[in-house]
């Protein structure tokens, strides 16, 4: 049974109580026990929000450009959140870069909602707690959510599994096309952005990029967009809009069913792993029963991790001690 305190929280949050948001979002980047029936009450209202990704390299100006994207859209009259995925602190965890120092126009409109999370040594610049906190945004009525993540290359790739349009956003300075695709960044792009527009290169730049659209098989699909912009000086960001509308259209006209299916089942295995590492660990952490001994023979090397991983999977009743542990901690927590 679900806690009171955390029903009348969830309630608040269903009448569009920000501060209700920003607890359940504390919740799930702290990883509580909570998490699961959280998002269990809330995934029937997901679903409806358009999700956006931008990445690229450090520099690229992805911030400043995000800051736009979300004029563009509050104009339209969106509701709009913004998840900048930021370096996590070697010491404390949480993120380096601060949201509001990077969205300050933003700062006092109520229909913005900016967070910051830390990634947390995660690969790939997403934190375990990205895709659910994009659900909580989703579920609280925002038309629009952008992930902006670190720029890292190879890792960035992550964010196809999270963004239904991917932004690559790239500077005349940053170098050619052949170092995006041997980034990987690439193969996720929806629309390609040659920021900072006014330096030199950018011309050369856009001309490598749409060489590379254009190199694609003829049965590739979308064909990426190329777009120029100068996100500091506000100039061409209306195009960027207006290719992100048409790759959404397309995504409507060319709906993938397998695709969906897929997508789900990817996600049901993400979560039934996550859920069985947390309890896993709160479970040994607070001393289940029938796991003690055999962390205890662990820490005295008596046996190996991996001999010890098989015995207590084995022993389906220590195995349900352990998980049950783990579960039922979030009622006295």
């Amino acid at each position: 049974m679900i806690d009171p305190k955390l029903n009348a929280l969830l309630e608040r949050f269903a009448r569009g109580d920000r501060l209700a948001l920003a607890r359940l979002i504390t919740l799930v980047e702290n990883r509580s026990a909570e998490v699961s029936a959280v998002m269990e009450r809330i995934y029937a209202r997901t679903g409806h929000a358009n999700i956006l990704g931008v990445t690229g390299a450090p520099g690229a100006g992805k911030s400043t450009l995000v800051n736009r994207l979300v004029g563009q859209y509050r104009a339209q009259g969106k509701l709009v959140a913004v998840l900048a995925i930021d370096p996590s602190s070697p010491f404390s965890g949480g993120a380096v870069l601060g949201d509001r120092v990077r969205m300050t126009d933003h700062y006092r409109d109520s229909g913005v909602y900016i967070r910051s999370l830390s990634t947390r040594g995660h690969h790939g610049g997403l934190s375990r707690a990205a895709r659910e906190i994009v659900k909580l945004l989703d579920a609280f009525g925002h038309d629009v959510i952008i992930i902006e993540t670190v720029g890292v290359g190879q890792t960035e790739l992550s964010v196809m599994d999270l963004a239904e349009t991917t932004v690559v956003v790239t500077v005349p300075e940053g170098g050619d096309s052949v170092q995006i695709m041997k980034a990987g960044l690439n193969e996720i792009a929806d629309v390609f952005v040659v920021n900072k527009a006014d330096r030199d290169g950018a011309d050369r730049i856009k001309a490598e990029l749409e060489l590379s659209v254009h190199l694609r098989p003829a049965d590739a699909g979308w064909r990426p967009l190329v777009v120029m912009t100068q996100a500091a000086n506000n100039v061409g960001v209306d195009a960027l809009v207006a290719a992100i509308a048409r790759h959404g259209e397309y995504l409507r006209a060319h709906h993938d069913a397998a695709r969906d299916r897929e997508r789900r089942v990817r996600e049901f295995v993400e979560v039934l792993t996550s859920e069985l590492e947390e309890r896993a660990e709160r479970g040994l952490r607070d001393g289940a029963p029938g796991a003690d001994q055999i962390v205890a023979q662990i820490r005295e090397g008596a046996v190996n991790p991996y001999g010890a991983a098989r015995k207590l999977i084995e022993d389906r009743a220590a195995l349900a001690d352990l998980l049950g542990a783990g579960a039922t901690r979030a009622a006295g927590e």
